[in-house]
């Protein structure tokens, strides 16, 4: 795995887990606190489940799943699936794409876009496998040039891009979703939560062993740009 620049902090995650929407709400949210959003950027990669399992998350799983992870960042934005069960988003590949195809843009147009689409998915019940599901929300997007993303999507200019990072994060070293690395060589994987399942996944439910929230300020002090740099 290459060692990001100082500054960057690289994140691999799943659009669809709630743990890393978890982790990634809290990056935000820690970062504007510590007011060092101008010293570190995300820099998303996928951990496309549905590529890396040849199956979707199946949606038993992610309804136990979710009260669970909402309960520890309950600021991230969530509500149980809303809509009917037939329109919930079966893959989110294209979603995904759109995050890798913001960086032409820039990775503040990626970062601001891959957690408008977790909001959507998780916190507003949107399915965000659509084209123009995924565009509209671009479009909320100050960061975000939507009509850019439309083309880029069109053109298929990220797509191997996504498939290129999901067969490196098979073989070098990404634990899951989310797992973080830092400028220091140093790596997080689903950063201060311990949980594990009490039953069958899809037919118990994921207890929480421990969870701590600070070591995020650890994590962002250490990705930021040095003092001077």
């Amino acid at each position: 795995m290459e060692t990001p620049a100082p500054g960057t902090l690289v994140v691999w995650s799943d659009l669809a887990c709630p743990w890393s929407h978890v982790a990634v709400a809290r990056l935000h949210r820690v970062r504007a606190e510590l007011e060092l959003v101008d010293d570190v950027v995300l820099d998303h990669r996928a951990f496309p489940l549905e590529v890396l399992n040849e199956r979707g998350t199946p949606k038993p799983i992610l309804d136990a799943e979710i009260p669970v992870a909402g309960a520890l960042e309950p600021g991230a934005g969530w509500q149980m699936w809303r809509r009917p069960e037939w329109q919930y988003a079966g893959t989110v590949l294209l979603a995904l794409e759109a995050v890798q195809a913001a960086k032409e843009q820039s990775l503040r147009a990626s970062e601001a876009l891959d957690r408008a689409l977790r909001v959507a998915l998780f916190g507003r019940s949107r399915p965000i496998g659509l084209r123009h599901v995924v565009l509209d929300v671009a479009g909320s997007c100050p960061e975000v040039d939507a009509g850019v993303l439309a083309k880029a999507l069109d053109a298929g200019t990220a797509r191997r891009t996504l498939m290129d990072q999901a067969e490196k994060a098979a073989t070098d070293g990404v634990q899951g979703s989310p797992h973080l690395f830092l400028p220091d060589g140093t790596d997080a994987h689903n950063p201060g939560v311990e949980l594990h399942w009490e039953g069958e996944k899809g037919r118990g439910f994921p207890v929480i062993d421990a969870d701590d929230p600070s070591v995020y300020g650890d994590l962002l002090r250490r990705a930021a740009v040095p003092a001077g740099g």
